[in-house]
């Protein structure tokens, strides 16, 4: 990989863990049974992962969403967050970022590979919540992430659409 390789890649890495901060930021809801909240974050984990492919889906997914949970003072689950959505951005890359750049359309792998890592995500909090808080109390949080998961999956999937001939 030449120098200007590297550096596009490393800019383009940068500017999704900011975009990844900032949606999680702009949009999110508290949740006060959790003491976390709701956010859009992970549509742009799932863009980041699929357009970009997995290095850059674990680094935008893990660093954008920890600093989001920083900057918003929930300093208690970054840690967490960090292995959650860092994983969730891979997943969703492992799964679906060859099949999306070779086909150039939502198809049905892209579809799982956005539905696996939306489930790993809610199964990640439901056991970080549990070692935190307990499992039973944890339970609360899985409607939220559900939601949130699988409502990201959701606007991603016609921003992949728009995006699908996108030279990164």
């Amino acid at each position: 990989m030449s120098e200007t390789e590297r550096l596009r890649v490393l800019v383009l890495t940068a500017l999704f863990i900011a975009l990844v901060t900032v949606a999680t930021m702009l949009i999110n809801v508290p949740t006060i049974a959790t003491k976390g909240f709701i956010n859009v974050g992970d549509t742009v984990v799932f863009l980041s992962a699929l357009l970009m492919g997995p290095r850059v889906g674990l680094l935008a997914g893990g660093l954008g969403s920890a600093l989001a949970d920083l900057l918003l003072g929930y300093v208690h689950w970054a840690p967490w967050t960090l292995i959650i959505k860092g994983a969730e951005g891979l997943i969703a890359a492992s799964l679906g970022y060859h099949v999306y750049r070779r086909e150039k359309r939502i198809g049905p792998k892209v579809i799982v590979a956005l539905a696996v890592a939306a489930i790993w995500m809610v199964l990640g909090y439901y056991i970080a919540g549990g070692i935190m808080t307990g499992f039973k109390p944890a339970l609360a949080s899985v409607p939220g992430n559900l939601l949130q998961g699988f409502g990201s999956a959701l606007i991603a999937v016609p921003l992949l659409h728009a995006f699908r001939n996108l030279q990164l």
